[in-house]
């Protein structure tokens, strides 16, 4: 029998939206040969849907006032796959998910965002706070000390002066950036930090790493890792474009475009290895993710495949 694996948010949440679509409504043949092949393509995605038939079981001794409504009421809409997700992880067994990758301290986050969705907060001390999609932050403000702490996702501080004179970091797995009056972008994903800095300063140090910090000024970026931290960089001037609901890239291979829009889309968005290295450039409406890919059809050799709901796939024509 093949080991076991550890299963990461990104497939639990994937399973759980399988689940939606093939419970909401009758699944044709098309969605049905699609997760067939989704179950296909790893080990744990057939894992994580095991994990879903012994949650059936499981709910299935639950008193009918709990589980059944918690069934019945998976629909294709976030809130509903949440729903299932939930009931998902907490039924899971201990130590199944790493802690670099657990979903446990994102659901219970103070502030936190789903595929799509973007936010804007206002902390205690004035600064600003802004969450890009599927984002989740703690924060924790002491007697001496402003901290976020970027759990997964990306975010845009614009710090306010402070009375007490609190230093302001924010947190991720990789390391620390510290604000020195500023307007900054972390983005925390697949063991990377990057940090571009709009306005200001910042000092960037990593998790593992000894020795001074490394300043980061207005109009330049960096990368690290805990134990790596990369050069200096010029920033992207369009690095807040999601702020305004946009995705704004210029002479992007159409892969990296594609891997970018996906994080703006719940599901499995998949790009042929034949057109990837096509160029794209433009201004892009992230408010509906579907018209950005018809609209591909138009401006490049392509066309989009569409199995469900929760999966597409852009190929050559």
């Amino acid at each position: 029998m093949a080991r076991s694996q550890a299963l990461d948010y990104a497939t639990l949440e994937a399973a759980a939206r399988w689940y939606v679509d093939l419970r909401g409504e009758v699944p044709d043949e098309a969605t049905r040969e699609a997760h067939r092949r989704w179950l296909e393509r790893d080990p744990r995605h057939q894992q994580a849907w095991e994990r879903l038939a012994r949650l059936q079981d499981k709910l299935g001794q639950v008193a009918p006032g709990i589980a059944r409504p918690t069934l019945a009421s998976a629909r294709a809409k976030r809130r509903d796959v949440l729903k299932v997700l939930s009931i998902l992880l907490a039924t899971g067994a201990a130590g199944t998910l790493a802690w670099n990758t657990t979903p446990l301290p994102t659901l219970m986050a103070d502030q936190r965002t789903g595929t799509g969705e973007r936010r804007r907060v206002r902390l205690d001390d004035g600064s600003q706070l802004q969450l890009n999609t599927a984002t989740a932050v703690d924060i924790r403000y002491s007697a001496n000390l402003r901290e976020i702490h970027l759990l997964r996702g990306e975010i845009l501080i614009e710090t306010a002066r402070d009375d007490l004179a609190r230093p302001f970091v924010v947190h991720t797995a990789e390391g620390s950036i510290r604000a020195l009056g500023t307007r900054f972008i972390v983005r925390s994903e697949a063991g990377r930090t990057q940090v571009c800095v709009q306005e200001h300063a910042v000092e960037v140090r990593s998790a593992s790493l000894q020795g001074p910090a490394v300043r980061v000024d207005a109009g330049q970026q960096l990368s690290f890792r805990q134990d790596q931290i990369d050069p200096v960089q010029r920033a992207n001037p369009q690095a807040d474009a999601w702020t305004r609901d946009m995705l704004v890239v210029n002479d992007w291979r159409l892969s990296d475009f594609i891997k970018e829009l996906q994080r703006y889309r719940p599901g499995h968005l998949g790009c042929d290895p034949a057109i990837a290295a096509l160029r794209i450039s433009g201004a892009f409406h992230l408010g509906n993710t579907d018209t950005i890919l018809d609209n591909l059809t138009s401006t490049l050799p392509v066309r989009i495949r569409r199995f469900s709901r929760y999966w597409a796939s852009v190929g050559p024509v």
